[in-house]
């Protein structure tokens, strides 16, 4: 997309290296602080109606605010953010993974300010890196547990069920949380994502042409005009026409000398 590229060249002198690594280590930094009672985490969430009160620091905070669950769980959440970032930076390059984190950024901090009142999350754009990255690496495994093997498009999968779940029974904020996120990815991937759907459109067709071509088969080349007998039944039969019919008359070999001829006049045919 070329409006794409234009914005990339725009956003080159500004944009940051390795910024996965950065997130990861401003979570793991605010996780500690938590744990150990050192800041409070109201402090630091996203409430846009705290911000347009003049706490601007929490359009920043928020970015770096770590899931609240049990620390063996947290760190595989942060190892597995880092991974899948890492991965997408390498293979869009710094500048589109830059703009790619900005976009989910802006979406979701617009958004939230339409719901002022509730608490905005880095979830959903942890979660548009994660979908990102399986839409690219689709037959990726991730061993669950260290022990089960998974294809990371079928998490993906799970996760857009998830989304589409959360998104019919949750309140106003997550359901434009969850737009913001799907926007986010639609952006990078959504012509992609129509391609995807012609190609697999046209081998559909394709493939429905093929079975309803072998369901039908093809005309017999050769039909006995007595009996019906034809090549496609019995290829090895040998056929043959009669030069004293009117027209092309195929015989089977039981009716070639045996058969009445088929003729041009109205006079009574000749054995």
């Amino acid at each position: 997309m070329s409006w794409l590229k234009r914005l990339e060249r725009r956003l080159e002198p500004f944009a940051i290296p390795h910024l996965t690594l950065y997130l990861v280590i401003g979570q793991a930094f605010l996780y500690l602080t938590f744990l150990l009672n050192l800041l409070d985490p109201y402090k630091v969430v996203f409430i846009p109606a705290l911000v347009l009160h003049g706490e601007v620091w929490r359009l920043v905070t928020f970015l770096f605010f770590p899931p609240l669950s049990h620390w063996a769980l947290i760190a595989f959440g942060l190892y597995f953010l880092y991974f899948t970032g890492n991965t997408l930076e390498g293979y869009w390059g710094v500048v589109r993974y830059n703009l790619f984190i900005l976009t989910g950024y802006v979406l979701t901090v617009g958004v939230a300010f339409i719901t002022p009142g509730a608490i905005g999350s880095n979830l959903f754009v942890g979660g548009s890196i994660f979908l990102a990255f399986a839409y690219l690496n689709p037959d990726f495994v991730l061993y669950i547990f260290l022990i089960l093997p998974v294809q990371i498009k079928w998490l993906a999968l799970l996760t857009w069920v998830i989304y589409g779940w959360s998104f019919f029974t949750g309140g106003l904020a997550t359901k434009l949380s969850i737009l913001a996120a799907v926007g986010n990815f639609l952006i990078f991937f959504g012509r992609d994502l129509w391609l995807d759907i012609k190609v697999g459109r046209r081998r559909m067709q394709s493939q429905t042409r093929k079975v309803v071509a072998e369901a039908t088969p093809e005309a017999p080349r050769h039909t006995c005009h007595v009996c019906g007998r034809n090549s496609n039944d019995e290829p090895r039969l040998d056929f043959r026409y009669c030069s004293k019919c009117a027209g092309d008359q195929c015989y089977c070999p039981d009716h070639i000398g045996n058969h009445v001829h088929v003729l041009t006049t109205d006079e009574p045919p000749k054995g």
